[in-house]
């Protein structure tokens, strides 16, 4: 299917020169939508995955109805002060600044199959937080996943060693 018809570019959004790449076009069609997932779900049952991890938010809206179908579980990864129980954290770089992602210590068993998911890879900061903070708890990235790829941002570079899906670039 070619999702990318059902993706809106906002021009100067947030800001001016950015295009920005909207998801919501894509999930408010429901069968483009649901193929969208089922496409990642093939994928993770390939990787034969035991759980699925996303960073908040947009990685929910990718991450929860592929686990779902999956019938896995789902970890969230937020930032700092959004978890109730014990949790590890990461500090990453972003554009301007640094930023702190966390996990539930006991989000993940040692040698379980993960596939992170999010809706979009642009640099790779996010998702390369994210893989080590699975990595912290013996985790196995077996897959990453995602909606977009902003290949001129050269996200890839830095996850270098990983199976990546992505079903649209620009």
């Amino acid at each position: 299917m070619d999702y990318k018809q059902y993706i809106t570019v906002v021009e100067d959004w947030p800001k001016e020169g950015v295009r920005f790449k909207d998801i919501t076009t894509l999930m408010d069609n429901g069968p483009a939508y649901k193929a969208a997932v089922d496409e990642i779900v093939q994928y993770a049952k390939e990787k034969e995955i035991d759980l699925v991890v996303g960073p908040e938010a947009r990685g929910f809206i990718v991450g929860c109805p592929v686990s779902y179908s999956l019938e896995v579980g789902f970890a969230p990864v937020r930032k700092e002060g959004k978890l109730p129980r014990e949790v590890i954290k990461v500090d990453y770089g972003l554009e301007y600044g640094q930023n702190v992602l966390t996990i539930h210590k006991d989000a993940i068993k040692p040698g379980q199959r993960v596939l992170i998911t999010d809706d979009l890879l642009a640099t790779g900061g996010t998702i390369e937080a994210t893989i080590d903070l699975v990595e912290q708890l013996g985790g196995i990235v077996a897959g990453c996943a995602f909606l977009i790829e902003l290949t001129y941002l050269n996200g890839r570079d830095k996850l270098e060693g990983y199976d990546i899906l992505t079903l649209m670039d620009y």
